[in-house]
């Protein structure tokens, strides 16, 4: 028997990015869509995969969904790239401007699979961290971009797990200081006040990727859809590194028939908002420190209880929300998803049980 190949010597260390799985009737762990698809979605995709042959490979340059996702934000196909969800985006991105030899920047705490998948395709990573508001530091990151070159900058707005939006101006002069490309991951872009997609048509702005997910407000969390929006050559060099005909056939039509139902996500989105504003006010009301939040989700610390003894009160009474104490930056903090009406009260009174 040949003997065990042992792992790469810089990935001995790594583990593996989860979401605890835990049977619970109220899930707020994943910052998913609170409500299915619109009623009408099903017979749409249903209409899409009858013109699907099972027996052929799927379109690999997905023309139809990247004309339709093109035609949402207003740019070509050749700015649009599709890939399995936006970690699938973030991978080639990575795996196309990253590698030995070269560097991203992050502002900590940020979105834990930038770096990962940075260090998975052998990338270096350099950060600096964010303020006691979870805000990035401009004169930091411009030192931090000037001493270290990196490839790639990444932005994550509204930020996760912090829920705060960056302001456009920071983006815009993180832009024009950055030596590569500054890739902003807008996965909960649709309840920020503004998109980076914006600054994309100003001189000096090439070098700038928006990376979007069908994962949250299109209720696609499932069928594992992302995209970017970028310089056609940021197009092609994704489109280099991807696998042959990775975008099933099933996910596209997913995608196709979700983009027909942008005025139902819209409203989806104004209600997660609206919950989001009473369930933040409920918690100013309870022993817990909270930050303002821009996405689909808020951060929060409890007072006086740990966060492992509250996550667990909250599953036992079939509650799940992410514990995201294990950061040093986020001591003690938990994450919670804005449910439905319903589901915000279960948890509201459950943790107000849990405090108590």
């Amino acid at each position: 028997m040949s003997p065990l190949v042992a792992r790469r010597d810089d990935l001995a260390s790594l583990e593996g990015y989860h979401s605890p799985q835990v049977p619970a009737e109220v899930r707020l762990n994943t910052n998913e869509s609170p409500l299915a698809p619109p009623a009408g979605w099903p017979d749409a995709f249903a209409a899409e995969v009858a013109n699907i042959s099972p027996n052929r490979y799927p379109d690999r340059h997905a023309a139809a969904l990247r004309d339709a996702i093109a035609e949402l934000h207003g740019v070509t196909r050749s700015e649009v790239f599709c890939a399995n969800g936006s970690n699938e985006v973030l991978q080639c991105l990575l795996l196309a401007f990253g590698g030995p030899g070269r560097r991203i920047a992050t502002f900590e705490p940020t979105y834990a699979l930038h770096a990962f998948i940075a260090r998975l395709t052998g990338t270096a990573v350099v950060s600096a961290p964010r303020d006691e508001r979870f805000a990035v530091d401009l004169d930091a990151a411009k030192v931090l971009m000037a001493e270290q070159r990196p490839t790639i900058t990444f932005l994550c707005s509204p930020n996760n797990p912090s829920a705060n939006a960056d302001p456009i101006e920071l983006t815009e002069a993180v832009v024009g200081a950055a030596p590569g490309l500054v890739v902003v991951d807008e996965a909960y872009g649709q309840f920020a006040p503004a998109s980076a997609t914006r600054l994309r048509a100003a001189a000096g702005a090439e070098g700038l990727v928006v990376v979007r997910t069908f994962s949250k407000t299109w209720a696609l969390a499932a069928a594992r859809l992302g995209y970017l929006i970028g310089h056609p050559e940021v197009v092609a060099a994704c489109e280099a590194v991807a696998l042959p005909y990775h975008l099933s056939a099933l996910t596209q039509a997913a995608g196709l028939a979700a983009l027909r139902f942008g005025a139902e996500m819209e409203a989806r989105v104004a209600l997660v908002s609206e919950e989001r504003g009473r369930v933040a006010a409920a918690l100013g009301s309870l022993a817990v420190e909270s930050w303002p939040s821009d996405a689909n989700f808020i951060l929060f610390r409890p007072l006086g209880r740990s966060a492992g003894e509250v996550w667990q009160g909250l599953v036992d009474r079939s509650v799940l929300i992410r514990d995201v104490s294990g950061r040093p930056e986020l001591a003690n903090c938990l994450r919670v998803t804005i449910g439905t009406p319903e589901e915000n009260d279960r948890f509201l009174t459950a943790l107000e049980e849990c405090l108590s």
